[in-house]
């Protein structure tokens, strides 16, 4: 009898595992975006509640393996780009392209901000039909709001590959900005270039009381 129980417990306990593990996986749901300084984006979307990590990476181009110096010299096709898991119990798909879109400025097709070129344009990138046809309306219904066309294209998702380790997470350093001509000391260094760069000011400027993230 005692047997019989033991048998009967592990099957249960094995059995809800598997129905809890398949609605967490089920529950889980990834949106890779890129919207200018990865930094900036990782740094927004963190707070969101839902979502459960952010990664900053490189994608849409034909390097594998690329390196921030070669995708920020151009060349490689890379946009710098976050993949944003998040539980869709919590916040869905369309949601968080909400309010990515009204994060960015969608209307500029050289860069962002103060940062200009192709690896800092912004970009849906989309995993299935789906994904598309939400990012699609998405779009629409931002172009609508503005009244202008927004630029920001849909592209299908390919390899993403994380950033170095020193981009992960940069805003919560406070002692080193990065630079094109190297690290630098400078006390509250995201801070400092997130002001500079004129981000908030301008994603303001676009969107109004719409804005998202914007203090």
């Amino acid at each position: 009898m005692h047997r019989l129980f033991t048998a009967a417990a592990v099957f249960v306990t094995l059995f809800l595992s598997a129905v809890l593990g398949a609605a967490s996986h089920a529950a889980t749901e990834k949106a890779i975006v890129a919207g200018g300084c990865f930094w900036c984006v990782e740094a927004d979307f963190e707070k969101v509640p839902g979502v459960r990590s952010v990664v900053s990476g490189y994608t849409g181009g034909t390097v594998a393996n690329p390196t921030y110096k070669e995708v920020v010299a151009g060349g490689t096709g890379h946009y710098e780009a976050v993949e944003i898991t998040f539980n869709n119990s919590q916040i869905s798909y369309e949601q968080v392209l909400r309010l990515f879109l009204r994060s960015v400025d969608p209307l500029d097709a050289g860069g962002q901000f103060c940062d200009r070129g192709d690896s800092y344009r912004t970009a849906i990138f989309v995993s299935n039909p789906a994904q598309k046809a939400m990012a699609e309306a998405a779009l629409a219904e931002a172009s609508a709001t503005l009244g202008q066309r927004v630029v920001t294209p849909v592209l299908s998702a390919g390899a993403f590959y994380e950033a170095e380790d020193y981009h992960q997470d940069y805003y919560k350093s406070s002692d080193i900005i990065l630079t094109r001509a190297g690290p630098k000391q400078k006390k509250n260094a995201y801070t400092f270039y997130r002001n500079r760069c004129g981000r908030d000011a301008r994603v303001k400027a676009v969107w109004g009381n719409e804005a998202a993230f914007v203090k």
